[in-house]
């Protein structure tokens, strides 16, 4: 399969959750869209994690090895010049910047107001907005995805429903049309 041309820098945010961040993961290595993140936009996630209890200092480190070692071409660097050209909220013009240097043509984010202004080509989307675009692209695909990833979940089981309302949390629109689909 030739992957998606277009490019995605997903923010700190979105890796945090985890159900969501490997939902957002396999789609990437589904060729559903090309992940892009920058060393920084990691040790934010690495900093939430161990900061909110979800896990250790160790454990977070071999989730952001992991997830480089999967996605070698993720990592963008180089954007640091760009940085104070960037207009929107300060504290995340580093995304922004990774973006503009990635060439990417969505941020994917649960703060919104933080990029509401973005270079032109470039935008900012909920992980709910982007999964819903990465759905309709492909339904029976990503619900293939969606069954797999509730299979492969183990420690405890997880069942396809059980997942669907993990990511209603953070994706209702999205989980709204997976049930459609897969009720029709």
């Amino acid at each position: 399969m030739i992957p998606a041309p277009f490019i995605v820098v997903l923010d700190a945010n979105v890796l945090f959750p985890f159900t969501l961040r490997d939902t957002l993961l396999r789609a990437a290595a589904a060729d559903m869209y090309q992940v892009r993140w920058s060393a920084e936009i990691l040790d934010e996630m690495e900093r939430n994690l161990v900061g909110a209890g979800h896990a250790t200092a160790e454990k977070a480190r071999r989730l952001r090895e992991a997830m480089t070692e999967a996605f070698p071409e993720a990592e963008v660097t180089g954007y640091e010049p760009l940085v104070s050209s960037m207009s929107n909220q300060e504290k995340d013009r580093h995304v922004a910047a990774a973006a503009v240097k990635a060439g990417a043509q969505v941020i994917t984010t649960a703060n919104l107001r933080d990029f509401s202004s973005l270079p032109d080509g470039l935008e900012a989307q909920s992980p709910d907005e982007f999964l819903c675009n990465l759905f309709d692209l492909d339904p029976r695909g990503f619900v293939e995805l969606l069954n797999e990833q509730a299979a492969d979940l183990i420690r405890p089981p997880v069942s396809f429903d059980a997942l669907l309302e993990r990511l209603a949390r953070v994706a209702p629109e999205f989980v709204a049309m997976v049930r459609e689909a897969v009720h029709d």
